[in-house]
């Protein structure tokens, strides 16, 4: 489902975005909680290391509104660098182990969350306008079931719903985490089978199939999930 919330003042919505009563739908963080990348960045300046900027003034601390921290341009700045990442290129791709995983992947549910391609519309940045790019996520939230339930909400998001994860590059998370995996939204999960198999909720009849898989089966969508 959505997150809808309202826009803080200094977010613009989109041309052509749908609002419910007001509320616009929120993609960006573990809970969607955020409109878009200007909205998500503002939020880690001050939630995350308590930097205000004239966006957010309000000190995390005291609760007072206090003079910015950071520039405007250096937030614009960290957003035009975030948008123009260059997305995690998928590797062996002619391998037929991760092309049978591929497949594996689709029919056990888990490309119903996990969407392998989306669609931009118009960005003034032309290379990102009207594109198809291949995320493996939906930008919603999931109920994903009282194992991952942490008591948390934002905006209409429960406590045990989650915004799906995109799958790009997980194969070369390790290289960036000292060798080692920490998946879901805390870390917990150390192997990407042992994620698969905390998925509860919405998710626990795609973690059945994916239980009852021969290990070549398994073993080919562990592969299939290592070359993204």
């Amino acid at each position: 489902v959505p997150n809808w919330k309202m826009l803080p003042l200094f977010i613009e919505p989109a041309s052509g975005a749908i609002s419910q009563n007001g509320k616009y739908i929120h993609k960006f963080g573990k809970k969607a909680a955020a409109y878009n990348l200007l909205h998500q960045t503002v939020n880690a300046y001050n939630q995350d290391i308590g930097i205000t900027s004239t966006f957010n003034p309000r000190d995390v601390y005291s609760g007072l509104n206090i003079d910015p921290e950071v520039s405007d341009i250096t937030i614009r700045n960290v957003v035009f660098y975030l948008q123009t990442l260059k997305a995690p290129i998928p590797r062996h791709q002619e391998d037929p182990e991760v092309a049978r995983g591929r497949s594996l992947f689709t029919q056990i549910g888990c490309a119903g969350c996990h969407r392998p391609s989306l669609h931009t519309g118009y960005s003034p940045i032309a290379a990102l306008s009207f594109k198809t790019f291949y995320p493996y996520t939906d930008m919603l939230l999931h109920d994903m079931g009282a194992g991952l339930d942490d008591g948390y909400t934002e905006g209409s998001a429960t406590t045990s719903e989650w915004r799906t994860p995109a799958l790009w590059g997980l194969g070369l998370s390790p290289q960036s985490q000292g060798g080692s995996y920490f998946l879901m939204h805390d870390g917990r999960a150390s192997t990407i089978e042992e994620a698969i198999m905390m998925h509860g909720g919405e998710a626990a009849r795609s973690r059945e199939n994916f239980r009852v898989l021969q290990s070549s089966e398994k073993n080919a969508l562990l592969r299939f999930l290592n070359s993204l």
